[in-house]
């Protein structure tokens, strides 16, 4: 699969219900293939960017509600080699967070303080900007739901029901608004990295 693909809704259903594997593949190859990324993540941990414990806990809990078989392993194994692509080949990623991602429990303390010490650690990597959008920054725009764009030509919105693939360029169009007016909500460099300590610290 590459960035050119459009899976149908049904598509994803379909892989989905062969467990976490197949799905986590996918996006892998998608990763892959794909020079410039920009993404919305306002209540976890971005994928590419998550410890091993936290995306074996994040996975569970999606096996556990969609009665999926579990080869967790699988899927935790393609999901977190996603990072090697970061700062690699002149890539780029633009990343914003909401500050709830740093706080939603996922695995416990002990997973969400390495997890944060991850993303800590990941503010220096190369060819990637990471935003955090503090939970009392005043907004331009409703928070709505997560997503990923994908050389500004595919859609990635992610929920209960599945992941929806959009590709078509005015429904793009307001992906790419919503993004330009969440962006000055978030703070970058010293100032993300301050608000990561602080929740590490009362973590």
């Amino acid at each position: 699969m590459n960035a050119s693909t459009s899976p149908a809704d049904h598509d994803w259903n379909d892989l989905l219900q062969q467990g976490t594997g197949p799905v986590q593949q996918s996006f892998l190859d998608l990763v892959r293939d794909t020079r410039d990324y920009v993404g919305y993540h306002p209540n976890v941990v971005w994928g590419d960017l998550q410890t091993p414990r936290y995306a074996e806990a994040m996975l569970r809990l999606v096996v556990g509600f969609h009665e999926l078989p579990d080869d967790v392993e699988a899927g935790v194994a393609a999901r977190t080699a996603r990072a090697q692509y970061i700062g690699q080949d002149g890539r780029s990623y633009h990343v914003l967070l909401g500050e709830q991602a740093l706080l939603t429990n996922i695995g416990g303390a002990d997973v969400m303080r390495s997890q944060l010490q991850h993303l800590l650690k990941a503010t220096a990597l190369p060819g990637l900007t990471l935003g955090i959008i503090p939970a009392r920054a005043p907004l331009h725009i409703y928070p709505g739901d997560g997503f990923s764009l994908f050389d500004d030509r595919r859609a990635e919105v992610e929920g209960y029901r599945g992941a929806e693939t959009i590709t078509d360029p005015a429904r793009l169009q307001v992906f790419r608004a919503a993004f330009a007016l969440l962006q000055p909500s978030a703070v970058y460099g010293q100032d993300a990295r301050d608000l990561i300590k602080a929740t590490i610290s009362v973590t």
